[in-house]
């Protein structure tokens, strides 16, 4: 979670030890590993739609969301663009150039309005070399990434859409949203046509799949906020 939660503040109080040892993913580490992660990076601040890199271009930089969201994206051989991924503050963007010199294999592009801090693939890989604890909390998110993947790939393995769809927004909620008693809240940023993506339908059916779980009671949209009820199948 990030510590300034939705909203940007201003960039040099949200780039702190304070703010970057508050991220899930960075919670474990001590002050000087934290202290050495910001004198590392640089901070980048970017807009709705703006994108952090596109797919094709080489890869130099790795980022670390501070605050705001990112979808990853990849065009496929028929030029249509498929969603992969939803990253959120404490997730990893270009992850991909911590392995070898290559070009990003996706896109990613924001959501609203994100702040970010960027790594050069040298610099970081000097950190990780010099502060080890920090590679083994990057290692965890990153296994907390591919059980993401591995969930979402079950969930399209079932047939009904609504079913599938409801375990999509469940599997959101769980990771990005507020849970409030028996409740999930989730500020939703997604468009149904980027739904139809995640779930493997058409945006005519996701609308309609929608329609079905409001009508049915399982959740409740009021413009960008979506709640979740029963959230616990």
């Amino acid at each position: 979670m990030s510590c300034v939660g939705q909203q940007l503040i201003g960039l040099d109080s949200m780039l702190s030890p304070f703010a970057i040892g508050n991220l899930w993913v960075f919670q474990r580490l001590q002050q000087a590993e934290v202290e050495a992660l910001v004198r590392a990076g640089r901070g980048r601040q970017f807009k709705k739609g703006q994108t952090f890199f596109m797919q094709g271009m080489p890869g130099d930089e790795v980022f670390l969301l501070m605050a705001g969201g990112a979808k990853l994206t990849k065009v496929n051989g028929k030029g249509q663009e498929l969603i992969l991924d939803i990253r959120r503050a404490g997730d990893f963007l270009g992850e991909h150039v911590l392995n070898k010199e290559f070009d990003y294999p996706l896109m990613a592009t924001c959501l609203e309005g994100t702040l970010a801090w960027g790594f050069s693939r040298e610099v970081f890989e000097r950190l990780i070399m010099e502060y080890p604890n920090i590679g083994l909390e990057v290692i965890k998110n990153l296994t907390r990434r591919i059980g993401w993947l591995t969930s979402q790939a079950e969930i399209l393995a079932t047939s009904d859409l609504k079913e599938r769809l409801y375990r999509v927004l469940s599997m959101l909620g769980r990771e990005y949203g507020e849970r409030i008693q028996q409740r999930t809240v989730i500020q939703f940023l997604l468009t149904h046509e980027e739904l139809s993506f995640l779930v493997g339908a058409h945006r005519v059916s996701v609308t309609r799949a929608m329609k079905a779980l409001r009508d049915s009671g399982l959740i409740i949209q009021e413009g960008r906020t979506l709640t979740l009820l029963n959230n616990e199948q």
